[in-house]
């Protein structure tokens, strides 16, 4: 499988994701030939070699003739159909417009048809979108990973006046999207590398693994206090099975040797009513040989910051660790089966030929103390109920 991650250093924006492409893929001229399937007039796309940071990198640029006034939506989306592009790329370019437009209409309170796009609505964008999408599909790109965005706050000019930075249309396109803050006065994402990101992201976070096989830099218009730029990495990964399920997830981590283990059954509930998908408690032996416990908790990314505040208002510890990981879960199921001992759930995984059948506990448990027999004739009743099945 084909895949390519974008490390997104300065940022991110059209221009950027572009210019790193085209650095990766070494098609600028094929990119361009895809771009004037546009037919804009007087529209040019240029890339060249610059650096940004004492780094070396491409900076895309669409050179525009002539200023086309404000576009509503419907115009664009135009645009896009009556372009000589294949119709997989159309599809898609129309989909990222869609999402800018319903992100854009939402931040306004505005129509989908009555939209206007002001300086989203450039031809910029439409190349921006295209050459994007083109890149990927000359690259025959099966899956899109990004890392963490770095975001800042500030000011900016716009048709509507004078914004808050990130712009608000960016905010509501990277909603779920892992973020860190840097203390600049700039816009480090915009709107349309915010758009084209999440639409095309499998999962963004940590970095897949891949047999890297080429890197590309898209440099960004201004010099920053870091390299103003994006790296878009183009490997090879093995394919996982159809069956299974790959989830990107956060694991927290903390050790401790301090805390009342009385208080551990709580601190696990509270956990878990904060999102957490796993809770283990394992035991460790700490620094001056003395007895602790590592809390260990699995939980999706937007759930992390909840169960960090948890964690240090409920326990002793001073400290947690964090990383991102891949979790691949075989597909499952829970059904009820009929036994004599009342109906019981269980839980079914497929994976393959295979067949995988758990009971669960609590049915059984409760079963087995309404009838008073033995927990392990239920789990067998509810095992053979639903092989049966």
């Amino acid at each position: 499988m084909n895949i390519a991650y974008f490390d997104c250093v300065g940022g991110a924006s059209g221009d950027m994701l572009l210019g790193a492409l085209a650095d990766a893929t070494d098609c600028q001229d094929a990119i361009r030939a895809a771009v004037s399937g546009l037919k804009l007039p007087e529209c040019d796309l240029s890339f060249d070699r610059v650096t940004r940071g004492g780094l070396s990198a491409l900076k895309a640029t669409v050179h525009v003739s002539h200023h086309i006034g404000s576009r509503k939506l419907p115009d664009l989306i135009e645009v896009i159909r009556n372009a000589d592009l294949d119709d997989p790329i159309k599809l898609q370019a129309e989909k990222i417009l869609l999402r800018l437009g319903e992100s854009e209409s939402a931040i306004h309170d505005t129509s989908l048809e009555d939209l206007h796009l002001h300086e989203l609505g450039g031809d910029d964008t439409l190349v921006d979108i295209v050459g994007v999408l083109a890149a990927l599909d000359i690259s025959a790109i099966d899956s899109v990973f990004v890392s963490s965005l770095p975001i800042a706050r500030g000011w900016t000019e716009s048709s509507h006046g004078t914004i808050p930075l990130p712009a608000p249309a960016t905010l509501n396109l990277l909603k779920g999207v892992p973020v860190k803050y840097v203390d600049l006065d700039v816009e480090l994402v915009t709107p349309t590398g915010a758009v084209l990101l999440t639409v095309l992201a499998s999962r963004f976070g940590g970095f897949p693994p891949m047999t890297l096989r080429n890197v590309g830099s898209g440099a960004g218009s201004r010099e920053l206090p870091f390299p103003n730029l994006v790296r878009v990495w183009l490997g090879d990964s093995e394919d996982v099975q159809d069956d299974i399920i790959v989830e990107n997830l956060m694991v927290l981590e903390t050790n401790i040797d301090d805390m009342n283990p009385q208080l551990y059954e709580h601190v696990m509930d509270e956990i878990f009513v904060a999102g957490a998908l796993d809770v283990s408690l394992i035991p460790q032996q700490m620094k001056k040989n003395r007895p602790g416990i590592m809390l260990s908790v699995l939980c999706p990314p937007d759930k992390a910051n909840t169960i960090m505040s948890v964690i240090f208002s409920q326990t002793t510890t001073l400290g947690v660790r964090r990383h991102a990981v891949d979790r691949l879960s075989v597909p499952r199921v829970i059904e009820e089966v009929e036994t004599p001992f009342g109906r019981v759930k269980v839980k079914m995984a497929q994976w393959g030929n295979q067949t995988r059948v758990t009971p669960e506990y609590a049915d059984c448990r409760r079963a087995a103390q309404s009838f008073s027999v033995p927990l392990k004739d239920v789990l067998l009743a509810a095992l053979d109920a639903a092989r049966s099945k």
